[in-house]
């Protein structure tokens, strides 16, 4: 485990995307921070997303105005801060009567009015003519015409690690693949956190021992999991659908919190859904938006909504999900797709909040609010939400975090006498206007390895020829960049996260997971034996993305 200071100011639990921005914005304020991620960053919801960064249009419908508001001004800032990371997608919503295109044409128009300067661009009437052409492979039956509109689109994943940079830029420690397994209190007040390293030092990219040419001793000390408990005067509990797990640690009698709720996401060949325009469906069977979206050379196509009891790091699609969205997307498309043309499939498990009015407790129905929590040990947990909010919730809980501990800055300042209160400048949150990612380091160092090629010179070998000889070209130096300077720390976390081929083609993925565990052996240091374990481990995880 990567060296620890003493006592953080702010202990973050989780590493999705609520998670890491809040150690952007803690980090950014000057506390002193420290993230903690049980697995890699983003392994759950926050990598399972429908890559779109959005207002949620279907929140209309239900007249939370406040919410869509308050989306669409953080997707506007999102594509701001974020430019390498984001970008604009048009989407068509195709109509099937003179009343649906008055209707929706409304909405969207309204969705238009409520982004405000943000706007992304105007929405517009189609006729049938231009909807069948902007949507070449939409099922021509019965469309009346079409609304033109205007989203964000991202690449998940990849935004967790650029929020990931962005925090140690600002002086924060960050670490994947530690868990969080216990509280130590004083009356009652949490004032430190036992952590355990899940992996073993001697498997994580940077290890000291291991760049000081003494790897064989660190992988016999791994074999022990590595515990070791940090102070801090302040934690924010922001791990998603694992939440209730974390409010339980701290009180075994804590009430649950999340309701889960499970989509999935078939991936198919951009041939079943050609152009560049995505396509939405406002209204399935189940009250749900169905989209199809262009992604990295791909279509997205999803998603259900399915409430589940059980919570995994990787939850399995249902036979009635898949059914689901193939006949739905067959419906509206003369693509006739079936379980053999889907490439690859993805879970993600949302964190509902439960209400108490929500009656029936229908997932589709539960609100995407997020909602905060402090409990008598003063931690702050931070859930539901989604992907677009994930700044302006990080800033709910670090406002907070930094109230209940009295930190230095904090709005508790005010409650100091007059002279201290004059000395002490409030921390004010800066993440509304700060640019996300550190990709300088990276750039450097591809650059480097491309132009330098002894560096590779134990790579352009069978290795370089698994890359090239198929479909999917990955560059050695990829591999080689994402584990010095990405986090990288298993075959999963290249070729699910820092490159997206496991959601994109699981079959490719495992075509070219031989030649990544080859390389980063030689870099991260393992034994033939953890090489072995870490390919025979994706390969069996990368079953599931399959549709057998």
């Amino acid at each position: 485990m990567a060296e620890l200071n003493q006592e953080y100011d702010i202990v973050i639990i989780g590493g999705g995307a609520t998670g890491l921005g809040s150690a952007v914005d803690a980090a950014s304020r000057g506390y002193k921070t420290l993230l903690i991620e049980q697995h890699d960053f983003g392994k759950g919801t926050s990598s399972r997303s429908t890559k779109l960064v959005h207002g949620g249009v279907r929140y209309l419908a239900q007249g939370n105005i406040k919410l869509v508001r308050e989306a669409l001004a953080e997707r506007g800032r999102l594509l701001k801060n974020a430019p390498l990371m984001t970008s604009t997608q048009p989407f068509v919503v195709p109509v099937f009567s003179l009343w649906e295109k008055l209707y929706y044409s409304a909405g969207l128009m309204l969705y238009d009015v409520l982004s405000g300067k943000l706007s992304l661009g105007k929405t517009r009437l189609l006729s049938r003519k231009k909807t069948l052409e902007l949507l070449p492979n939409i099922n021509p039956k019965k469309v009346a015409g079409g609304i033109l509109y205007y989203d964000g689109q991202f690449n998940d994943a990849e935004l967790c690690i650029e929020l990931a940079n962005t925090a140690e830029r600002y002086g924060a420690t960050v670490l994947n693949y530690t868990k969080a397994v216990g509280f130590i209190k004083e009356n009652g007040v949490i004032v430190a956190v036992e952590l355990e390293d899940t992996l073993g030092a001697a498997v994580g990219a940077g290890s000291e021992a291991a760049a000081g040419g003494e790897a064989e001793a660190a992988i016999a000390a791994a074999s022990q999991p590595k515990r070791r408990t940090v102070a801090c005067k302040s934690v924010i509990n922001a791990t998603g659908v694992f939440t209730d797990a974390v409010l339980q640690m701290d009180d075994p009698h804590a009430d649950t919190l999340v309701y889960p709720s499970q989509g999935i996401h078939l991936v198919v060949s951009p041939k079943f859904f050609r152009g560049g325009n995505a396509m939405m469906i406002p209204k399935t069977d189940d009250g749900r938006v169905l989209f199809a979206v262009p992604w990295q050379g791909k279509v997205v196509i999803g998603t259900t909504d399915s409430h589940v009891d059980h919570i995994d790091l990787e939850p399995l699609p249902l036979a009635e999900e898949i059914h689901f969205v193939l006949e739905h997307f067959n419906r509206y498309t003369n693509a006739a797709i079936t379980k053999d043309d889907v490439l690859s499939v993805f879970v993600g498990l949302r964190p509902l909040v439960r209400s108490a009015n929500a009656g029936s407790n229908i997932s589709s129905l539960l609100s995407r609010d997020h909602t905060l929590v402090v409990s008598p040990s003063r931690m702050v947990t931070i859930t539901g939400g989604k992907w677009t909010t994930y700044r302006k919730m990080a800033e709910d809980a670090v406002n907070n975090a930094v109230f209940v501990a009295k930190l230095e800055g904090g709005k508790a300042s005010a409650k100091l006498d007059k002279k201290s209160a004059a000395r002490t400048i409030e921390r004010k949150c800066i993440t509304k206007d700060l640019p996300i990612g550190d990709l300088g380091a990276a750039r450097e160092l591809a650059a480097q390895l491309t132009l330098d090629e002894p560096l590779l010179g134990n790579y352009l070998d069978h290795e370089f020829a698994a890359f090239y000889h198929i479909t999917y070209a990955i560059r050695v130096v990829d591999v080689v960049v994402a584990a010095r300077c990405k986090y990288v720390r298993t075959v999963e976390d290249f070729l699910a996260r820092r490159n997206r081929l496991l959601f994109l083609d699981a079959r490719a993925a495992i075509k070219l997971a031989p030649a990544v565990a080859n390389i980063l052996q030689k870099e991260l240091h393992w034994t033939n034996e953890q090489r072995d374990a870490q390919l025979n481990s994706f390969i069996q995880l990368a079953q599931q993305y399959i549709i057998h």
